[in-house]
């Protein structure tokens, strides 16, 4: 990566575009403390957290949701979630409260086995479990792989909602009409570089767009 500069606001939606190996993941990692970068530094408001390890850095109020959803599939939804608030057990009973009343089908399952869920009811388990820290900033990492489309509406309309009361979401998304739907703002990476980036009609109809997944 060179030269990657974003940014996101709270209560905004930024999507990350690019062609596999354009840098997206990595750029999520370098935020979330899994990826020391070699120069520059990651902002949350006025602290620094490039030089901070990864539990500090969801301490600090990030969060991140891999790719493949990774959750633990014999333990229970429940238990899932509860991990999800390791840096704040005595809120822990709260932000339950809370995730659950944002997914509700997740609160009818509570002790049902996680790797029994659809594909669509895990990415919701991972990202409820991310939720549970109560983070400022969000970042997800293609979270409509392999989903249904109406699996990937699901996410889409808790990720609004998620926005709107509030927290960033730093999205990287292969479907790219998914990601420019929802974000306010999205930045194309090519080969670790931003290429362009601007409002999502603006950037739908640059070229550059069709650039970075296609070549020149």
């Amino acid at each position: 990566m060179s030269g990657i500069d974003l940014d996101v606001g709270s209560g905004e939606v930024v999507a990350l575009l690019g062609a596999n190996g354009a840098g997206k993941t990595s750029t999520l990692r370098a935020v979330s403390g899994l990826l020391r970068p070699a120069a520059g530094s990651v902002l949350l408001g006025d602290r620094r957290l490039d030089l901070l390890p990864p539990h500090e850095v969801v301490a600090a109020g990030v969060a991140h949701v891999p790719e493949g959803r990774r959750v633990f599939a014999r333990m229970t939804v429940r238990e899932n979630l509860e991990l999800g608030a390791y840096t704040d057990r005595a809120g822990a009973g709260t932000a339950l409260r809370q995730v659950l009343d944002l997914l509700p089908l997740l609160a009818d399952r509570q002790e049902q086995t996680a790797g029994t869920l659809s594909g669509g009811e895990q990415q919701l388990l991972a990202l409820g479990r991310a939720l549970m820290s109560g983070p400022q900033v969000l970042l997800l990492d293609e979270p409509s792989t392999g989903l249904a489309p109406q699996a990937v509406q699901a996410v889409l309309d808790v990720l609004a909602g998620v926005a709107a009361a509030g927290t960033a979401v730093l999205l990287v998304e292969q479907d790219v009409e998914a990601a420019l739907g929802l974000a306010s703002w999205a930045y194309v990476l090519e080969t670790g570089r931003v290429v362009t980036q601007g409002p999502p009609g603006q950037v739908r109809a640059d070229p550059a767009l069709a650039e970075a997944y296609l070549g020149g």
